[in-house]
């Protein structure tokens, strides 16, 4: 089974590439430049140089392949324009085929809540409301079995947003400084058992599903901030932040999602899927793990 893949080199879609691979999928992924496609043949992939917003180029490779994963975002203010294109560019090559395809949301839509689940109504903040229009569009498709993944805050091999608490743009600080207060749950998935599920929902998703990638392990800003700070080797030693200052670090739209508090099990993945993400926790990967210093 061919499986077209967007984002194969980024964050996410590198480890769901690797979890393919291991398998012996045949994998297409699609790639910027001839850098990245060594990359991706180096793992035994296929390789299309081009781009998202190429909608011819996306049609063909649909229509060549069992079916499509879509990990590649901009993220920016051309992600909604470019995702809704590249929908109606992978449904021109996957309608009236029953093909899969496994679209990526997020966990931000939800908005403030301490017990997410896939019917929870949302209040997404605005750097995300974008969304939901086109998850609509993607759950609704006739003709195409799709399913959507909403990725909890996604951490493990040292990357990710918990980067952030590794120091300031010098990569050196004295504290680690929090995002707001520090009161606020992350609701959190290790990338490799968010990995797992994506390969669960391409081979067992029923048409029109929807699975929060959370792993059940919810701590606070706080919490996440003192093992950073005890994996840098700072004592614990952590500095909460207004949210005017949170502002004026991160931007306003990026400070808002990561101010929302946010609490999710992830059952549903469980239950119909058999999804068992059993990867080390983020609080265990700061303070000793991938995030720690190597002295």
């Amino acid at each position: 089974m061919s499986i077209f893949l967007t984002g194969a080199t980024g964050f996410i879609g590198s480890a769901v590439l690797r979890q393919l691979r291991l398998q012996g999928r045949d994998v297409t992924a699609l790639v910027r430049s001839p850098e990245k496609a060594a990359k991706i043949e180096a793992l035994g992939a296929t390789a299309v140089i081009g781009d998202v917003t190429d909608a011819e180029l996306v049609t063909e490779q649909a229509i060549a392949s069992d079916g499509v994963i879509h990990l590649a975002a901009p993220g920016d203010d051309t992600s909604r324009d470019v995702d809704d294109a590249f929908v109606t560019a992978v449904f021109a090559g996957l309608e009236g085929s029953d093909k899969r395809y496994v679209h990526t949301g997020g966990i931000w839509v939800w908005g403030d809540n301490p017990d997410i689940d896939e019917d929870s109504p949302r209040h997404a903040p605005a750097i995300v409301a974008w969304r939901e229009e086109i998850e609509k569009r993607v759950l609704g498709a006739q003709g195409v079995s799709t399913t959507l993944i909403a990725p909890a805050v996604v951490f493990g091999h040292g990357a990710g947003i918990p980067a952030l608490f590794l120091g300031d743009d010098s990569g050196v600080s004295p504290v680690v400084r929090l995002i707001g207060d520090g009161s606020q749950h992350w609701t959190t998935v290790h990338v490799d058992d968010l990995a797992e599920l994506y390969i669960l929902a391409f081979d067992l998703g029923e048409s029109g599903s929807t699975y929060i990638g959370a792993s059940g392990e919810n701590p606070t800003v706080r919490e996440i901030g003192e093992a950073a700070a005890f994996g840098q080797g700072l004592d614990s030693r952590v500095e909460p932040q207004t949210v005017e200052e949170t502002h004026a670090r991160l931007g306003a739209p990026f400070a808002d999602a990561l101010l929302l508090d946010q609490q999710a099990r992830g059952s549903a993945a469980r239950i119909d899927l058999g999804w068992e993400p059993n990867g080390p926790s983020l609080i265990d990967e700061l303070r000793t793990g991938s995030y720690a210093a190597k002295n």
